[in-house]
């Protein structure tokens, strides 16, 4: 113990000398909260410029154009002609185009179908494919409108109509973000990866300036050459510092902002404080294989980064190649990720997430058979110092 309090003692003076170590974790991870949080604050985009050409000038596209107008996520940018409307959209002033054709009030009476034609702007991906939706609903709802209205003129009941029109009903069930909240689906998995990648990063950084700056027989000296001590200390108070970070995060994203949480909050504190000790296991394994920092940092960015890809979050693991699918259990993001939903979103408890908790407690021993490598680097100095 005297000695892990020697180290910590001199681990915090040099971390008042140099601020990349507070800059670096609490001063990154409040702009991502501030980005993000303020980014997604509105829950869903909403007012999507959408550009709409009337060629008919009628009470139907009139109707139509107000109801587009009316929605969430839609608003109505009016052109007179469709070349003006496309350079707009080729400028990204607006996200897509919907040219109503002449004389479809006419065509809708004669029952002769008019075709709508939309231009969508798929460069920007959830843009363009929200206001795509969003226009076709209301299609959709206008021809639905259009029919009833004929059919209540042959004299058909509302529901005989509505039998015809939609022959099944769908009853839909938005489980663990009813509200659709795109900050609740987006903010709880980036910013615990954002929180991953400080850790991997600032962990390799602390232990291999050690021997970027020549400074490790200091520290084993520090420590009567006790090399575990001399880890210990440094990783315990990254630890304590990773896991307040942590646990602030999850009390202003479930306390404060009040995304949907069916379980425990504890059970979040110690899905957190798992993936915490997991990503310095591995931060301790890249260091310990190439025990050069510059080398080691771009490794450990490199893994940190694939978790926004490979986490599942934003296509299911399940749709990937098999490979890719055994690369993806490798990150402890993973795990955290599928702990974080079966808990929150399901509240399965223990019964649904010990394989995970058991997953991230491996990692933990992850570094036994390669930490010998960064022994004898901090003792015999031996590597590429450049």
């Amino acid at each position: 113990m005297e000695k892990l309090i020697a180290v910590i003692k001199r681990e915090l003076g040099i971390w008042s000398r140099r601020p990349i170590y507070m800059a670096g974790s609490v001063g990154v991870m409040a702009c991502c909260c501030i980005f993000y949080l303020s980014f997604l604050e509105e829950g869903v985009p909403s007012d999507l410029p959408i550009g709409i050409v009337d060629n008919d000038n009628s009470s139907m596209s009139r109707n139509f154009i107000q109801q587009l107008d009316a929605t969430q996520l839609g608003r109505v940018v009016m052109y007179n002609d469709f070349a003006e409307a496309r350079e707009d959209m080729q400028r990204g002033d607006i996200t897509s185009v919907c040219v109503i054709p002449h004389g479809m009030y006419a065509d809708v009476q004669a029952q002769r179908q008019p075709t709508f034609t939309f231009y969508v702007n798929t460069l920007y991906f959830l843009g363009g494919s929200l206001s795509y939706k969003d226009i076709l609903t209301l299609v959709n709802l206008t021809s639905g409108a259009v029919t009833r209205q004929v059919m209540r003129m042959k004299g058909m009941g509302d529901a005989e109509i509505m039998g015809k029109l939609r022959p099944v009903d769908v009853d839909v069930h938005m489980i663990g973000n009813p509200t659709m909240n795109y900050g609740a689906y987006l903010a709880n998995t980036l910013l615990p990866v954002m929180l991953e990648m400080i850790v991997i990063i600032l962990t390799i950084y602390c232990l291999g300036t050690e021997l970027k700056y020549g400074t490790s027989r200091e520290l084993l000296a520090l420590t009567g050459g006790d090399f575990h001590a001399a880890i210990g200390g440094k990783l315990l108070l990254l630890t304590g510092l990773y896991t307040l970070i942590a646990w602030t995060l999850m009390f202003l994203l479930y306390g404060i902002m009040h995304f949907p949480l069916a379980c425990s909050i504890g059970w979040m504190l110690l899905d957190s404080f798992l993936m915490v000790i997991a990503s310095e296991a591995v931060a301790l394994v890249i260091l310990s294989c190439i025990p050069v920092l510059r080398f080691a940092l771009s490794v450990g960015a490199l893994f940190s980064v694939l978790a926004l890809s490979l986490t599942g979050f934003t296509l299911p693991l399940e749709a990937m190649p098999g490979p890719i699918q055994g690369i993806a259990e490798l990150l402890p993001m993973r795990h955290y990720y599928l702990m974080a939903v079966r808990c929150g979103m399901f509240d399965g408890g223990f019964a649904l997430c010990y394989k995970e908790i058991l997953h991230m407690i491996v990692y933990l021993f992850a570094p036994l058979p390669v930490i010998w490598r960064l022994k004898d680097a901090y003792i015999k100095l031996d590597y590429i110092k450049k």
